[in-house]
């Protein structure tokens, strides 16, 4: 710690922190333009600058450190002409567009002017401005506006790690664009735009819309991913304008993904679904409920309720899943109930409750960022969950960590790993084994804390005996060094960090990869609990957590009590008799195709995005009755004998449980168009009907009577002055002797070239692709495939190809993607019109194709 005194306060502060810091922490006011906590200090505009006594010059308040003993000194006639000086010279040639600048009201600059007194110019100099900056998508620059603050490009190198802006020209001439012109290295992020000082840096969907100071703004919460950041909708009338985040009091310090700052123009997009349909016929809701109850009705009357079906979605509320698998098993009397996470999430919590009775990720996502070693393995966080890329680089970046990433391709993150590792497809497990084999032969196993946590370490003996690490190398096509140099890093660190994403547990074996993962994360400490470290399952849907806390798959009631010896227990609470067994994803879709499944509840998801979408399809046109329930039309919408408008995000309450376990609430910005509803309002009432009885809708009651009938939930509130009154679940502790280290074993068939199907980073799901902001960088899906593959098919960027499995065959346009290996294609999943599911097996993210000329 040192001592200082500003403006003759005595200050104590720790060592190294600036004089801005020392300032603040005793309530003095220094103006600053360029300084942004979140980066670092530049120390470009002058304005912070202090007298130091015994230095001859002002100096920077923002990147000078406090020293023992410093005489400080903030406001003064001096440093105030200096100030204003500072400023008039930022405003020689500076545009009075003041009117039309969209900065106008939330102007850093103008504020600054306002509180210098800066009302005359001085200074007079020779305009060399560029022109306005009009090419990039999403984004306006204009460099006449620009004050040389460098907040865009610290923030994009520092923190996203895009690296994409710089200052070109130096000197008098300088302004700042994108690195290559083109913006290729832009995630379009939007938060250049955030920290812009002035009007230099514009969204255009936001240009000329509205004024700040005319506009409402709501504290939500975005969940098209479950990092869950804490957001700004900023709305008038009935219409979302744009969307913000504070740097101050949100987990996301502010930083958003192109998710957040550029996806939310599906909300109001015109062709919304806004009455109900029957027989997509415009009916009203008395009318749509009467006939879902009596197609309910008719069909449990001749088949019985094991006749009738469901799949939820991770876009709901936990509320709103609540009273899906409330309203089957109750009010239907059929367990047939699950959804997506089928394919995914669900493997991996079961996997990890399996090894370590954990479901879920086992700490907050803060814990990656102060990690001594982080091993991303088999997943893409700039796509899956933005979120925790940008923890990933706090660790490797700003606090010195080391990481190792692994996979079947490159990722953006490879270029900050220590140890980057491309495995052949389908050799996940066998690299895990690698791994944990090198750390147990190499003695950096923490013995004790097994010893403590590990219920049977004979069968981890024998088990890490019988690895042979050449052979792993032989079939994963991993270096050894590379290896030994992995599992030398893991060793070393005390906090260790494991992250796991979709090349994992969406292929056909993702539940025994998760467990090998789950083993690993016991060998190398990833979970001794504290503020750093932890294992993290990523699934890219944003309430995939809640969805499963509140039970929407056969085997689990809420809180993950297994069904069949809870079913009795529930049902007195319930006052219904549960009904037995129950099928899963692919049980529903069999059933179908034999006729025993008639009806089928679709809750805002779209079986056509599952693998093997053609069987989907063709079961889904053959179903007696379908009911769907979304917010725009699709193909299934089309399908559908009665369709039931719902609410997106942004127009209903609720809560939502983010990847690492914080419940939070959403809040109502907009009404629902036309006559849609809030989606519990739509259970309510078809579960009213169905038994005759009401349903409390409340979310605390929700929330109650999940809490009396599990340990889920700990004291759940929702009360409080806190941005959307979050709440934490139970955390995570491992129990003395609770690890079980298991044994998978896999094999995976699939040879020659291959397919990795999987999520773009501009898009989530398929909502987006109803947005204007995200279809304005990647309008259609592309068959992303190696130079080499490329020419050995004779196809050439851009050109139209045909893929083949012994599924299906689709046709698409081709990008030539040099961080690609030779022997894999990638597409993304979430566009209708490449339908790329329709090439993959059941329940599978990755298949053998053929590539030719389309």
């Amino acid at each position: 710690m040192v001592n200082l005194k500003i403006d003759g306060r005595d200050v104590e502060i720790a060592k190294g922190a600036t004089i801005l810091a020392a300032a603040e922490k005793v309530g003095v006011k220094i103006p600053t333009l360029c300084f942004l906590k979140k980066i670092s200090p530049t120390g470009a505009c002058r304005l912070c600058v202090v007298e130091i006594e015994g230095i001859n010059k002002p100096m920077t308040a923002c990147n000078t450190p406090a020293i023992e003993g410093m005489l400080i000194t903030t406001q003064n006639e001096k440093l105030h002409k200096i100030r204003q000086q500072v400023m008039q010279l930022m405003l020689v040639n500076h545009p009075l567009d003041c009117p039309v600048c969209d900065a106008g009201g939330e102007c850093d600059l103008q504020d600054s002017c306002y509180n210098l007194e800066v009302d005359t110019q001085r200074f007079e100099g020779e305009n060399l401005n560029q022109a306005d900056i009009n090419n990039w998508p999403l984004i306006q620059q204009v460099p006449s506006r620009c004050i040389l603050c460098e907040k865009c490009v610290k923030v994009c190198h520092e923190l996203v790690g895009a690296s994409a802006l710089k200052v070109h020209n130096p000197g008098e001439a300088a302004y700042i664009d994108t690195v290559d012109g083109q913006a290729l290295n832009c995630e379009f992020c939007g938060n250049c735009v955030a920290v812009c000082p002035t009007g230099t840096l514009n969204s255009k969907p936001f240009k000329f819309k509205a004024r700040p100071w005319a506009m409402r703004k709501t504290p939500s919460v975005c969940i098209l991913c479950p990092s869950h950041c804490q957001i700004d909708i900023n709305s008038q009338g009935n219409e979302i304008y744009r969307v913000t985040s504070d740097d101050e009091g949100t987990t996301n310090n502010g930083t958003l993904c192109i998710g957040g700052s550029f996806s939310y123009g599906y909300v109001n997009h015109a062709e919304r679904l806004t009455e109900p349909l029957i027989e997509q016929q415009s009916a009203s809701w008395d009318q749509a409920f009467d006939k879902l109850v009596e197609g309910i009705e008719a069909i449990r009357d001749s088949s019985g309720p094991q006749a009738l079906a469901g799949l939820g979605s991770p876009r709901l509320s936990n509320e709103e899943n609540y009273l899906f698998q409330k309203m089957f098993r109750v009010a239907l009397g059929s367990n047939n109930i699950d959804s997506e996470a089928r394919f995914g999430a669900l493997r991996a919590l079961k996997a990890t409750e399996s090894v370590l009775k954990l479901r879920g990720a086992s700490n907050l996502l803060s814990a990656i960022g102060k990690s001594e070693a982080v091993l991303v393995f088999g997943a893409d966080p700039t796509a899956e969950v933005p979120a925790v890329d940008w923890q990933v680089q706090n660790s490797c970046r700003r606090n010195d960590g080391k990481l190792i990433v692994a996979g079947m391709r490159t990722i953006k993150l490879s270029k900050f790993a220590n140890v980057a590792m491309i495995c052949k497809p389908g050799t996940e497990l066998e690299l895990a084994n690698g791994i944990s084999r090198l750390l147990y032969e190499r003695n950096l196993l923490d013995s004790d804390y097994l010893n403590q946590y590990l219920g049977n370490p004979e069968e981890l003996k024998v088990h890490l005996d019988a690895i042979d690490v050449d052979a792993v190398c032989a079939v994963t096509g991993v270096a050894r060094d590379l290896l030994e140099e992995t599992a030398e890093m893991l060793g070393a660190a005390k906090t260790v960090s494991i992250i796991f994403g979709a090349e994992i547990t969406k292929s056909i074996r993702g539940y025994e990869k998760s467990v090998a993962i789950s083993d690993l994360a016991i060998l190398c400490g990833a979970l001794r609990g504290g503020d750093a470290g932890g294992l993290f399952p990523l699934d890219e849907k944003g309430n995939m957590q809640g969805m499963l806390d509140m039970g929407v798959c056969p085997e689990y009631l809420p809180g993950y009590q297994p069904y069949a010896e809870a079913r009795e227990r529930y049902g007195k609470a319930w006052k219904a008799e549960l009904p037995e067994g129950g099928l899963a994803a692919l049980g529903i879709l069999a059933g179908i195709e034999a006729g025993s499944i008639k009806f089928l509840y679709l809750a805002a998801t779209n079986p056509l995005t599952y693998p093997n979408s053609g069987r989907w399809r063709k079961a889904l046109k053959k179903v007696d009755f379908l009911v769907v329930q979304d917010i725009l039309p699709n193909e299934v919408t089309n399908l559908a004998k009665v369709v039931l408008p719902g609410s997106s995000w942004a127009e209903k309450g609720g809560s939502v449980t983010s990847l690492d376990h914080r419940v939070r609430s959403l809040e109502k910005a907009i009404a629902s168009p036309g006559e849609a509803r809030e989606v519990w309002e739509i259970l309510a009432g078809l579960f009213g009907r169905l038994t005759q009885q009401g349903v409390s809708i409340g979310r605390s009651d929700i929330l109650a009577e999940v809490s009396s009938l599990s340990s889920l939930y700990g004291d759940i509130c929702f009360v409080g002055k806190e941005r959307n009154r979050p709440c934490l679940k139970q955390p995570y502790r491992p129990e003395l002797k609770g690890f079980n280290y298991q044994t998978p074993k896999v094999e995976e068939v699939e040879t020659g070239l291959q397919l990795i199907s999987g999520k773009s980073i501009y898009h989530f799901g398929t909502t987006t692709t109803w947005a204007a902001g995200p279809l304005e960088v990647e309008s259609t899906g592309t068959i992303c495939v190696s130079p080499t593959d490329a020419a050995a098919a004779g196809v050439v960027d851009g050109a139209r190809v045909k893929l083949t499995s012994r599924i299906g065959s689709v046709c698409g346009p081709l990008r030539i993607d040099k961080t690609l290996p030779s022997g894999l294609v990638f597409a993304p999943y979430h566009f209708s019109d490449l339908d790329i599911q329709a090439l993959l097996a059941d329940g599978s993210n990755r298949i053998g194709i053929e590539l030719a000329k389309g």
